[in-house]
């Protein structure tokens, strides 16, 4: 299998002192003073997780705080992310965007009581996130609103398989027509006409949006951070109830219906079972599967494995050491339609040496 380190993307957003001239609710901040607040949103398995990996390991001076979200019952993405110093902050209870908001603002309330540990914040958004009602909360409460700035919405989106989610799934168009950068990713897994036309449709959708091309997430981090890209006018164009105080508007969202997480567990894997399951699971099930991740213990391996897919794209690879006070369990996560959860949690456990 080819190395794998991680997946999806978002899209970022700031607000300038011109702009909230327009909306006198709004008070005036000094944005010298307040954080920067960059979202992460991407449908699933479009790169988010690998370039918030790349965020926090190149050299750049700054120190974030980051907030992951995911779709699920088992957490993975916070055990996917590089080791740094970093503060980093898992909601696993729900979407970001629906059932959790209460919570991202007091994370963030908690964080700005803090001051000096950190230089700005990352979010990073379930893959079936509306990034709307998540920039909305910085807009909504008055201490959040006060002490930090969006600076952008990045949305990474799936060169491969757009085309299929903008038939299927709402969530990938409207993560799109709120970016403020897009990051068209995986362009290596297509062709230069498949690109032109994956870049006409995202026009199409956001006309105002800066479009950058990567592989694996490669994209000039100076292109999607500290951008000032937000553009509140716009938003309030998109969506104009943005800006209602009303907290009932962050919960009209409704996710596809047919979608669920489907968490898998179990202890060490006997490699000779495991790999061949793997693999059949994704070309029986691999229409309906639209996320995949999992970390892995081998038997007689001292090294976490981590496989992730999308449909039936399927990576992995070794991850690091276990630690002593680590649980050697294995542990997988498959979102999807259709998925047959009795017979996946019967033939995965099967699969234990």
């Amino acid at each position: 299998m080819a190395g794998m380190r991680g997946v999806q993307i978002g899209s970022m957003a700031t607000i300038s002192r011109g702009q909230t001239a327009l909306y006198p609710r709004l008070p005036m901040s000094d944005p010298q003073t307040q954080i920067p607040v960059t979202v992460l949103t991407g449908y699933l398995g479009a790169g988010k997780t690998t370039l918030l990996n790349r965020i926090l390991s190149e050299d750049h001076g700054k120190r974030y705080a980051v907030i992951v979200n995911e779709f699920g019952e088992i957490g993975i993405d916070n055990d996917l992310i590089v080791e740094s110093d970093e503060e980093i902050y898992e909601m696993n209870n729900g979407c970001i965007c629906c059932t959790v908001r209460g919570d991202l603002i007091r994370t963030v309330e908690g964080l700005m009581r803090r001051p000096g540990r950190f230089d700005a914040i990352l979010v990073e958004t379930t893959g079936l996130a509306d990034p709307a009602p998540v920039a909305q909360t910085f807009f909504m409460d008055d201490d959040v609103r006060a002490k930090t700035r969006l600076d952008a919405v990045v949305t990474l989106v799936d060169a491969k398989h757009l085309p299929l989610r903008l038939k299927d799934s709402h969530e990938a168009a409207e993560q799109i027509a709120f970016a403020d950068v897009v990051v068209l990713n995986k362009i290596d897994l297509v062709t230069e006409d498949e690109l032109r036309q994956v870049e006409a449709s995202i026009r199409s959708i956001n006309p105002a949006a800066r479009i950058h091309r990567a592989e694996r997430s490669g994209v000039d981090l100076a292109e999607v951070l500290d951008r000032g890209a937000f553009d509140l006018k716009r938003a309030v164009d998109n969506d104009p109830h943005f800006l209602d105080a009303d907290d009932e508007h962050a919960h009209d969202h409704t996710h596809d219906s047919g979608v669920t997480s489907i968490s898998l567990r179990g202890g060490e894997m006997d490699p000779k079972k495991f790999f061949p399951w793997i693999e059949k699971t994704t070309q029986i099930d691999g229409p309906n599967i639209l996320r995949l991740k999992g970390i892995i213990a081998i038997k007689d391996d001292a090294e976490r494995y981590v496989v992730q897919g999308v449909h039936m794209i399927l990576e992995g690879d070794h991850q690091r050491e276990w630690r002593e006070e680590e649980k050697r369990e294995s542990r997988l996560v498959l979102i999807g339609r259709d998925l047959d959860a009795e017979r996946l949690r019967r033939t995965f456990e099967a699969c234990q040496a």
